[in-house]
């Protein structure tokens, strides 16, 4: 399906939540595939290194993906009608943003429901953030440079209405909500403005994780998971430094 006007008119499926273990199981192949980062990316599409401006510690000032997922986002942000494109929010993430991002959303749902258990409190954490993981086998999906968080802007670069804000923890993030729930307060267009984002990604083979509109993954355990591949593409990351460049030069 290639046509804005189908992505629009065709609701958004809503999918099961994934199954961490049996994901985390997925062998990866590997890949040397090189972090790159979207501010290189020529108009329309537009960067912002949503954490680092949230003031997040160790966030990263840009937005770094795999090459494969660079490319691929370059192609979205071409098939969207005019007027429209994508605003790309993060990316590869250093562990240690993980780690600060599931401790403190951890920390608050801890804080709004005092009393509850710790396998509700884990799985409503891992319902917006997943658990942090270096593991070569079972990397946090945003730790292998091939899980995106994007919205979509007008052109002059102001973010569209979603129904709900980038990273906002509710149920009114799942992809699919607004497909069912009443929408007295949130307006058609919001369910619109997600259909053809979702539509559009899915294009250019891309996963979405059910329970947030923004988030998208190519070649990382996730995207195998809902691909419904064997195997994933990507295991985890590092940026490129001049001390790691020097050291395999000499």
């Amino acid at each position: 399906m290639t046509d804005p006007a189908q992505w629009v008119s065709t609701p958004i499926p809503s999918l099961a939540e994934p199954d961490w273990p049996a994901l985390s199981r997925l062998p990866i192949t590997g890949s040397a595939e090189r972090l790159v980062p979207m501010s290189l990316a020529p108009p329309p599409i537009r960067v912002f290194p949503a954490y680092a401006r949230l003031g997040v510690p160790d966030a990263v000032n840009e937005c770094y993906l795999r090459e494969g997922v660079y490319r691929r986002l370059l192609a979205v942000a071409r098939s969207l009608p005019q007027g429209l494109t994508l605003l790309v929010l993060d990316g590869w993430r250093p562990w240690r943003v993980q780690q600060y991002l599931f401790e403190t959303l951890s920390d608050s749902i801890r804080d709004a429901s005092p009393g509850i258990d710790e396998q509700a409190l884990l799985e409503r954490t891992r319902e917006f953030v997943s658990l942090p993981s270096r593991s070569p086998d079972a990397p946090s999906p945003h730790l292998t440079g091939g899980a995106v968080d994007v919205t979509l802007c007008d052109a002059d670069g102001l973010p569209l209405n979603m129904g709900t804000l980038f990273d906002e923890a509710v149920p009114a993030s799942h992809a699919a909500a607004l497909e069912t729930q009443a929408t007295a307060q949130l307006p058609n267009s919001a369910r619109d403005n997600r259909r053809l984002l979702y539509h559009a990604m899915l294009a250019q083979g891309f996963t979405n994780l059910p329970s947030e509109w923004w988030h998208f993954d190519y070649g990382d355990q996730l995207w195998a998971h809902y691909h419904g591949h064997a195997q994933a593409l990507y295991g985890p990351a590092e940026l490129d430094t001049i001390e790691n460049r020097w050291r395999r030069q000499l």
